[in-house]
């Protein structure tokens, strides 16, 4: 009799085994679908589940590093909280296994929705993964993985394919007054020849880090709400406007920003230089762009 019970316990356990795990995807691809559709779904819970809890590691856009699951939820979270809605569709996808180990190559869009005034704005990111998963347990978990942009950021921009790069001998003179339009505000820069000045919206302080050929990037600092970040823009070839993405590294004390919150689109575009002996256009001239609003 113990005998008959031990094997009827062993039989519900099992059986209650497989009821837990009914419905998990049971092979690498599967697993990585439903990796992504967690995190379209900002299911941080899903998300875990096939996951390395303790050592995986994760290198991602920006030079970010991840160890674990712990730092990647907590910027995760983040992330969740900032958007109203994500779209991830997974453009490709190979994966390949040999015993308990495989290893894919996949390309997604990750496209973001932020509320902005009444609406939202989109940002598309094109992005690449590779990565490594293991079984353990009878059960696929990814156990390495490494994001990166399929192209930068400049060439997200609507300019022609090949079009001729100028040498960084001749990148353009950047110095003096910028109108710089977002999609919900307005303000002005004011550079100098390396692109390094200030600008109107909230005390913000930008530091071009390199520019070569049309390609411009840099940093910029804003004291009144006490921010910084980066940004990434080509330069039109007249060198009278540049269009670009600028995102954040630090916000307050919080400096783990996650490396797929950005903060958006911009538009830059001279203003006319002040002819010698011509009078300043003050406040409310066609030129001065509109008071801007809190964002970046």
């Amino acid at each position: 009799m113990p005998r008959l019970i031990a094997f009827a316990t062993v039989a519900i356990v099992l059986a209650l085994r497989r009821a837990a795990t009914a419905g998990e995807p049971s092979d690498p691809e599967a697993v990585l679908r439903a990796l992504v559709k967690a995190n379209e779904d900002r299911d941080l819970e899903a998300m875990a589940r096939w996951m390395d809890a303790g050592d995986a590691v994760g290198y991602t856009i920006q030079g970010r590093k991840y160890v674990g699951w712990t730092p990647v939820a907590r910027d995760m979270e983040a992330e969740f909280k900032a958007v109203t809605r994500l779209e991830v569709p997974i453009k490709d996808l190979q994966v390949w296994t040999r015993g308990d180990l495989a290893w894919f190559a996949m390309e997604l869009d990750y496209i973001r929705y932020v509320a902005s005034g009444g609406g939202e704005t989109r940002t598309v990111m094109p992005l690449r993964d590779t990565g490594v998963l293991e079984r353990r347990h009878g059960r696929w978990i990814l156990v390495l993985w490494h994001e990166s942009f399929r192209h930068g950021a400049a060439d997200l921009l609507p300019v022609a394919e090949n079009a001729p790069q100028e040498p960084a001998a001749t990148a353009p003179d950047l110095s003096g007054q910028w109108a710089v339009q977002e999609e919900d505000k307005a303000y002005t820069a004011t550079l100098d020849a390396s692109g390094n000045g200030t600008y109107t919206h909230q005390d913000g302080r930008l530091m071009t880090t390199q520019r070569t050929g049309r390609k411009w990037q840099g940093t910029w600092q804003q004291g009144g709400n006490d921010r910084e970040g980066g940004f990434d823009l080509l330069i039109s070839e007249d060198g009278q406007e540049a269009r670009g993405v600028w995102w954040y590294t630090r916000v307050g004390e919080h400096h783990n920003i996650p490396p797929r919150q950005w903060g958006g689109t911009y538009h830059w575009k001279r203003m006319p230089r002040a002819q010698p002996g011509s009078r300043t256009q003050g406040p409310g001239s066609a030129t001065t762009p509109p008071a801007p609003r809190e964002g970046l």
